[in-house]
């Protein structure tokens, strides 16, 4: 065993052991560490909007005679005046701008993304005879079971009528269908996590500490 004299690895895995002392409780060093993380993300990300976003987009254009750009630039600018109480109703303005542009941009990305592609998934299947013709059986089953899912759950959010009956059965299908993907995205979640935790350990014993060949 042998620890590494790498001064940028010593940095890293005395950073990363002060994170993780938040596991035993809130202490001196997972704040320092905190604020350091939170520091260099917001200078990293202040110096990278501005070189691939704001300078190509906006004032090297403006240089090149593209004055329309100034509109943008005014309306970047009035989000700095809610620093003040007087001016802080400026604000107001470029806020409406972005998030109308953002809701129609959101909507379109939404519908042709995520809705389209969805809907298509589901229901080409059973397209003229093609589920039983070109799918093997467990294939054609769980395009099956897909469609009961997506009809179950959208009855789920069918608040017009009171669910009862037909309509309450097939509501609780959905609600089965809706716990199956909730707990799925948990577990991919934690599963995730789990792998950020496995990195930086093999990073602590493979690279700093030289435990593992």
């Amino acid at each position: 065993m042998y620890m590494t004299t790498g001064p940028w690895v010593w940095v890293a895995g005395v950073l990363t052991l002060a994170i993780y002392s938040f596991l035993y409780k809130d202490n001196p060093f997972y704040k320092v560490a905190e604020y350091i993380f939170v520091g260099l993300s917001a200078g990293y990300w202040a110096v990278f909007l501005w070189w691939n976003y704001a300078y190509p987009n906006l004032f090297e254009p403006l240089g090149q005679g593209n004055y329309w750009n100034i509109i943008p630039i005014v309306l970047g600018l009035m989000m700095f005046t809610q620093v003040s109480k007087r001016s802080s109703w400026l604000v107001r303005f470029p806020l409406t701008f972005v998030l109308g542009v953002s809701l129609g941009l959101q909507i379109v990305a939404a519908v042709e993304g995520d809705m389209v592609p969805q809907l298509r998934g589901t229901f080409t299947p059973f397209s003229e005879g093609a589920l039983f013709n070109t799918y093997d059986f467990w294939s054609s089953v769980g395009y099956i079971v897909l469609l009961v899912g997506v009809l179950a759950t959208l009855t789920y959010f069918f608040f017009s009528r009171e669910q009862k009956g037909p309509l309450g059965v097939t509501s609780r299908i959905g609600i089965y269908f809706l716990m199956v993907a909730f707990g799925a995205s948990f577990g991919y979640t934690i599963m995730a996590r789990i792998s950020l935790l496995f990195g930086r350990l093999h990073f602590l014993m493979a690279d700093w500490l030289h435990l593992l060949g």
